[in-house]
């Protein structure tokens, strides 16, 4: 493949036709990826709650398998993204590591869905589950997200493509958000058993996933030359003297981290939780709570690279902020002030739409801002490290999460609603078992949820919404004040370094 140096020559056709095509088969490729990621972050331990029935002790030993796959993720990914960096293969770094991730990760989920342990076995086998999904997904996570620094080095071609590619994946994740919950819960259940449906579902989108990265793996040309620098052996030195030699990347570790864990804790179960609770066990009022919630961020996926031109990202958090408070005050209003109903529901919905948009905000402009510590890492200490850098952001979106999940494990025992869903579980466990019919499991379990008390309820509400809070706003203030990578400093420093590589390009 002839390799092409589009940032630093002048544009030309070919350069502008080989950006249109990457700027289609690059974000396709990462629908299927994302149906796999929501499915298996955001749907696993309510899928576990739903249809095991673990008691307090073994949800407390899958909840430290999480915690401690997520702490060797935080070795694990720099690790690959050193391995990343030093590939050469005729189809470059990035593209081999891509497909053996995606084929893995398809293959260790759909295991994770079907299995019929219970118990002490399950939480065994989850364990082993749970690591081999680290490796796998990191591997085709970092991969994918570092070819953005080998698209393009100009700032608005980079907000296109991340901009871009976050709509693709965020198409990939609604439609694992809007489909599961309808065919998990509820009247539409595939097979009339939770864990059925979602042995069933895992299959078909652990199919798509390999399918859809094809367009990225064949359709997708990255700049090479920018990229071919020899880069020193996997080490830890290496990684460390990356990650702690440039002080804006630390600041954004420590930013990004809080922003995921608000940005995470809603979806990763507190909120279907309170919704079957509060409303009832029918996964089509999740399916809309959870689509609606996230339809706004689309706005920002399309135009966010215009609103980048207009608005300085600083100055664009600060209206994304007071929009987040707005929505969190509506979802307290609809759960303390409102009695339950349709009406508290759609409030609640309309808030939570306003809340994620503001903090889907920041996940872009927190984006851009990691990926752009690369060309301050070349300036600093003269190399790009960009596989290193990039490996940041999927490494602290799974530390988002691990902190999300016990925050949501601690909050389940806190309100003590296992009673209730391990009385859910065994019911879908008699169904799958044939020893009820489907409507005698529907009428048992709404009988369940009839006795969950509204304390309990409140519980749930108040922790997702104030967790969410509290990170965003810390995640908001240690930007403003720490990170000075802004637009006019790095287009300084991306002039500095245009003028580096032209000198050594003459000697």
């Amino acid at each position: 493949m002839e390799q092409q140096n589009l940032q630093q020559a002048p544009a030309s056709e070919e350069a502008l036709r080989i950006k249109k095509r990457n700027l289609v088969f690059y974000p396709l490729g990462t629908v299927g990826r994302d149906m796999v990621y929501n499915l298996f972050t955001n749907f696993i331990l309510l899928y576990i709650l739903y249809t095991k029935g673990l008691d307090t002790a073994q949800l407390g030993v899958v909840t430290a398998i999480m915690v401690a796959a997520r702490v060797f993720d935080a070795l694990n990914d720099p690790i690959m993204g050193n391995i990343i960096e030093s590939t050469r293969t005729r189809w470059g770094k990035f593209k081999p590591w891509l497909l053996a991730g995606v084929l893995s990760t398809s293959v260790v989920v759909y295991l994770a869905f079907n299995t019929s342990l219970t118990g002490w076995s399950f939480v065994i086998f989850f364990g082993v589950i749970y690591f081999l999904y680290s490796i796998t997904f990191t591997m085709n996570d970092i991969s994918y997200w570092g070819m953005v620094a080998a698209l393009s080095e100009d700032t608005d071609s980079r907000n296109q493509f991340t901009s871009r590619a976050t709509l693709f994946a965020g198409i990939g994740g609604t439609l694992a958000s809007l489909l599961i919950p309808i065919f998990t819960a509820g009247e539409h259940t595939i097979g009339g058993s939770a864990s059925i449906a979602y042995g069933r579902i895992a299959l078909v989108i652990c199919i798509l996933s390999p399918l859809f990265i094809l367009f990225t793996l064949i359709g997708t040309r990255e700049n090479r030359d920018i990229t071919a620098e020899k880069t020193p052996r996997v080490s830890f030195k290496k990684i460390i003297g990356t990650i702690f030699g440039n002080e804006q990347l630390r600041w954004m570790i420590l930013i990004f981290l809080f922003q995921q864990i608000g940005n995470s804790l809603v979806l990763g179960g507190i909120g279907s939780s309170y919704i079957y609770f509060r409303y009832g066990y029918e996964g089509g009022l999740f399916s809309t709570f959870s689509t609606i919630g996230v339809a706004a961020t689309a706005f920002l996926m399309l135009f966010y690279p215009m609103i980048s031109r207009k608005l300085k990202r600083k100055v664009l958090m600060k209206y994304l902020l007071f929009i987040s408070f707005g929505g969190f005050a509506l979802q307290l209003v609809s759960g303390l002030v409102m009695p339950a109903g349709m009406p508290a529901f759609w409030v609640l919905t309309l808030g939570y739409m306003l809340s994620a948009f503001g903090q889907y905000g920041f996940y872009l402009i927190m984006m851009i801002s990691i990926i752009n510590t690369v060309e301050y890492n070349e300036y600093t200490v003269g190399t790009r490290d960009e596989a290193i850098i990039t490996s940041m952001r999927p490494l602290l979106t799974k530390m988002g999460s691990a902190v999300v999940v016990m925050l949501t494990s601690l909050t389940y025992v806190i309100t003590n609603v296992l009673t209730y869903t391990n009385q859910i579980a065994e019911l879908e466990q008699q169904m799958e078992q044939k020893l009820i019919t489907e409507p005698e499991k529907i009428d048992s379990i709404a009988a369940v949820i009839a006795k969950v008390q509204p304390g309990q309820t409140t519980g749930l509400l108040i922790a997702m919404v104030l967790i969410p809070l509290v990170f965003t706003t810390a995640s908001y203030f240690l930007y403003q004040k720490f990170y000075t990578l802004d637009e006019d400093r790095y287009e300084e420093i991306c002039g500095i370094l245009n003028e580096r590589r032209k000198e050594a390009a003459e000697t």
